[in-house]
């Protein structure tokens, strides 16, 4: 009489795999959040930039001043382009920044012929809670951004 052997684990193999599993994500989990922090503050910064260089561009394309302004509650709570000519349909809108801390002037006004409408150079700082570092978003007064990973 021949006996076949069934294939698969043992219930002291699987346990032992469970048990390595759970203490690399354990280790793992604290460098994770980190990671998504930073790219928190990472997309944030990338969409001020996109909304200085859309605000920028309408206010050439207008050949009017044009606005990107914090929402009431401040940047981190969200921000617009107010259409110069349409005051019920904005340019664009962008959501609040959940967990952030932006720091920056109420509103940058871009002139027609895209230069900012100051005498200093705004700026834009991000913290992200849990992100090791700031963003930064500076304007210079010839009106283009620029995205630094260091803060302002």
């Amino acid at each position: 009489m021949v006996t076949s052997r069934r294939g698969g684990f043992t219930v002291i193999e699987l346990l032992a795999v469970v048990a390595v599993t759970a203490i690399l994500s354990a280790m793992a989990a604290p460098a994770f959040k980190s990671l998504v922090a930073g790219q928190r503050a990472r997309n944030a910064s990338t969409d001020l930039y996109a909304a200085l260089m859309l605000t920028r561009s309408e206010a050439i394309k207008r050949n009017a001043q044009v606005t990107l302004q914090s929402a009431a509650a401040g940047w981190q709570a969200g921000w617009s382009i107010p259409n110069p000519t349409d005051t019920g349909h904005p340019i664009a809108n962008h959501g609040p920044v959940l967990g952030a801390t932006i720091t920056a002037p109420a509103s940058v006004v871009y002139l027609s012929n895209g230069r900012v409408a100051s005498d200093t150079s705004p700026s834009f700082d991000i913290a992200v809670d849990g992100a090791s570092t700031h963003r930064c978003v500076q304007v210079d007064l010839s009106g283009r951004p620029r995205l630094l990973s260091t803060g302002c």
